[in-house]
């Protein structure tokens, strides 16, 4: 079957019976990647091996169902079309939350600005179809073509600096020309990675069941002096905070005064001596890369620590990490953590290319290690789990890197994979379902109330009893009328996410229940592994415990001169006995910088707080209203 009728029969299931049914591929031999690869090769006088390398990087061999990602890509090449991609609206309706998320100070609303789309690395599709005679469509879409596109790429950027060579060596400078990169550190360090999987190999079934094997080249040795024929700017790692071999830039962001006694875009500090850093925090951008970095440097904007391009992976530095970025949405969470922005902007985009994936995980490594952040989910979370600071604030926090960022495959890359910890009943589960067949019912990512194209996620749907159609959970923070979730692709009312724990509520057959948000989420068992811990749960002799979206200290712990933050309950809580996963143990703080000049900012500390997985997002309770035991 064509593709687009895969498709149609898969919205239509979807449709008829509210579950979305897996994109059944055409019917074929589950080598047939392997061999369009191999035939590809031929025709273009590309090594098999460095086109299956180039691919792996691109798309871990992936077909998407012909659907884009993030970065306009599409195919197990990853050829771009961004008026295509981005020709059906965007899917991402981020919400209105203030970057900042500091009370004390005024509401940012800063305004992103329209895409700059005119790079050519946004149009190899076109190249491509020049090159080989083929439909731009059927490059997106069709699998087997997108390979001979993608060989064909490789091959022009091959006769553009040198002769062709059957030896994998001798395509260095091509392999990095395939980034797109336009400097000699992200060029670079794609094709290093490239030969780092030739060397390792590497084997998988794809999203569409076809097994795909590259064997190990340990002694494959690359020249890498094509790469001075490219005319690359080249790159000077020296300033950014960043392992040497990432190639990474720095492009600070401004720390300027302007107008009205205001300044721009981050505050100083003196961080880890001022405040420990807990959390490292995965974003995604909505923007080009070239707009990310216009928008980052400009001082009337907002700020993050670092920028991820998705063609190669390429890292900018932006603010030092012993400073504060404006990124979060919670003042809390921003004065301890690490703001990461990852390339994304394709309205329909749904994937992120492994290039990234490999990159970021490397980046978060070497920030862990430096700042003693423990590699688990509880403090390397997205901007999706990040709190609502108040009650009015809930709704209008963003969602992103979204229900199809591959946290399993991420942990693995950062060397935590998910793994099962303790018996079959045991009272903590870490969420841990099979990317590739999870594939949720969403709606709403192209068109408002129309399917999602079927295709693996992260996340697991909650539901109100432990049965496929019973409804969902209610947030009313997201619903102060009580009505249920919906599946609509912004809606974590009722999901979870990989890599988080959960306590355990109840059992019954082959569905678990956990606690959230007050309630028993039921889900199927195989979603998730047994995992050991600590819960919090209400002191003996309380209804319930409030819970909060930021660790303030108490009135008393602020100095003359320091305004007194309040301490404002969110409209959930922590009922008598439930049990919630317990993340972190950390005394308040509030850091209070509302002047340019750094000189009399100050940290206020107070009572303990604990951090608990209350719901989608993380929350915070006070440590003298709760007691914590073993699970």
């Amino acid at each position: 079957m064509p593709v687009s009728r895969t498709l149609a029969l898969a919205v239509t299931a979807l449709l008829l019976t509210g579950t979305a049914a897996p994109v059944a591929a055409a019917p074929t031999h589950d080598d047939e990647r392997q061999r369009d690869f191999s035939s590809a090769a031929a025709e273009y006088g590309v090594p098999e091996r460095v086109l299956l390398g180039v691919a792996y990087l691109q798309s871990r061999w992936d077909a998407n169902a012909g659907t884009p990602s993030t970065a306009a890509g599409y195919g197990p090449m990853h050829l771009t079309d961004v008026e295509t991609a981005n020709s059906g609206g965007s899917h991402h309706d981020e919400g209105t939350e203030d970057p900042r998320g500091d009370d004390a100070r005024a509401v940012l609303t800063p305004e992103a600005g329209t895409p700059d789309l005119d790079s050519p690395m946004l149009r190899t599709a076109g190249l491509a179809a020049e090159l080989t005679g083929l439909d731009a469509a059927e490059l997106r879409t069709e699998p087997a073509a997108n390979i001979r596109g993608g060989a064909a790429l490789l091959a022009h950027y091959q006769r553009e600096i040198g002769p062709a060579s059957a030896d994998p060596a001798a395509w260095y400078g091509a392999v990095a020309r395939y980034s797109g990169a336009t400097d000699t550190g992200a060029a670079s360090t794609f094709a290093d990675e490239v030969f780092t999987v030739l060397r390792e190999g590497a084997e998988r079934t794809t999203d569409d069941g076809q097994h795909v094997r590259l064997a190990a080249s340990p002694a494959l040795t690359p020249d890498t002096s094509s790469l001075a024929r490219l005319g690359l700017r080249h790159t000077d790692p020296d300033r950014a905070e960043c392992p040497r071999n990432l190639g990474c830039e720095w492009i600070p962001a401004p720390y300027q005064e302007l107008p009205g006694n205001d300044y721009g875009n981050h505050d100083q500090a003196n961080r880890p001596v001022s405040q420990k850093v807990e959390y490292i925090l995965i974003h995604d951008t909505e923007a080009t890369w070239d707009t990310t970095l216009r928008l980052v440097t400009d001082p009337t904007y907002v700020s993050w620590h670092y920028s991820l391009r998705s063609s190669d992976g390429h890292i900018a530095q932006h603010v030092r990490t012993e400073d504060i970025g404006w990124h979060a949405g919670n003042w809390y969470v921003n004065a301890k953590s690490i703001g990461l922005e990852h390339e994304g902007f394709a309205a329909q985009g749904s994937w992120y290319t492994e290039a990234m994936y490999r990159t970021s995980a490397k980046l978060v490594r070497y920030l862990a290690k430096r700042h003693d952040v423990p590699l688990d989910r509880a403090h390397i979370i997205g901007h999706d789990n990040v709190p609502g600071t108040t009650p009015a604030n809930v709704r209008g926090m963003h969602w992103d890197p979204g229900p199809y960022w591959d946290w399993a495959h991420y942990m693995d890359l950062l060397g935590a994979p998910i793994k099962a910890k303790g018996g079959h009943h045991a009272g903590l589960v870490t969420i841990n379902p099979d990317y590739r067949t999870n594939q949720p019912a969403f709606t709403g990512c192209v068109t408002a109330g129309m399917p999602c194209a079927p295709r693996g996620s992260t996340s697991v749907v909650l539901r109100g009893e432990p049965r496929d159609d019973a409804t969902l959970l209610v947030d009313i923070g997201l619903r102060p009328n009580g009505t249920p979730s919906t599946m609509h692709i912004s809606d974590h009312g009722s999901r979870v996410e990989t890599g988080q724990r959960f306590a355990v509520a109840d059992r019954q057959g082959d569905w678990t229940a956990v606690w959230y948000l007050g309630q028993k989420g039921w889900f199927r068992s195989r979603d998730a592994v047994p995992a050991r811990g600590s819960v919090v749960t209400a002191k003996p002799g309380v209804a319930s415990v409030p819970v909060y979206g930021r660790a303030y200290p108490e009135a008393a712990a602020y100095p003359a001169g320091v305004p007194v933050q309040s301490v404002v309950p969110l409209q959930y809580s922590l009922p008598a006995g439930q049990t919630y996963a317990l993340g972190l143990s950390t005394p308040s703080e509030y850091y209070w910088a509302t002047t340019f000049d750094a000189t009399n900012h100050t940290v206020v500390r107070g009572e303990q707080y604990l951090q608990i997985q209350f719901g989608h997002r993380i929350a915070y309770v006070r440590a003298a209203d709760v007691d914590v035991r073993r699970a």
